[in-house]
């Protein structure tokens, strides 16, 4: 008797199914299984695709200053600025980065980057966990065959 293993394997930088010889003889890879190892192809090559990134929160603060007769205590609309910060937790600190208004944009792209970056991995994940238990369902089905 032969049985057939199935897998996604990593293998000069493409993904691939794997099928494994063993005792007892069972059914080609799934459709399924072809489909969710495409779909991880995808996501991986959008990985390729992200730029720079950088975690934290980008602030446009308006200031009153330390005058007391400045127009700034009395009047928001006359708080002086804008300024920008870049603030981020680092070693559980927060940090508190000046940034000039010529540099914001370069930050807000990194920041929108980042986002990417988490919803890929997010994505990749469920897609792993997905396969990971349509394969041993697979496994477990064959074993008991």
């Amino acid at each position: 008797m032969l049985t057939y293993s199935y897998g996604i394997n990593y293998r000069n930088n493409r993904f691939h199914v794997q099928t494994i010889m063993s005792g007892v003889r069972r059914p080609q890879p799934t459709a399924t299984l072809e489909r969710y190892a495409r779909r991880f192809r995808d996501l991986k090559r959008e990985f390729q695709q992200l730029e720079y990134f950088c975690k934290g929160t980008l602030l446009k603060r308006m200031m009153k200053c330390g005058k007391a007769q400045c127009a700034c205590r009395q009047d928001p609309a006359k708080r002086h600025g804008p300024y920008f910060e870049w603030t981020y937790k680092a070693k559980g600190k927060t940090v508190n980065v000046k940034l000039t208004p010529e540099v914001m944009p370069m930050f807000r792209a990194a920041s929108q980057q980042y986002r990417k970056l988490k919803s890929l991995l997010n994505r990749l994940e469920r897609l792993s966990q997905t396969v990971l238990r349509h394969q041993a369902k697979r496994a477990h089905s064959a074993h008991h065959d």
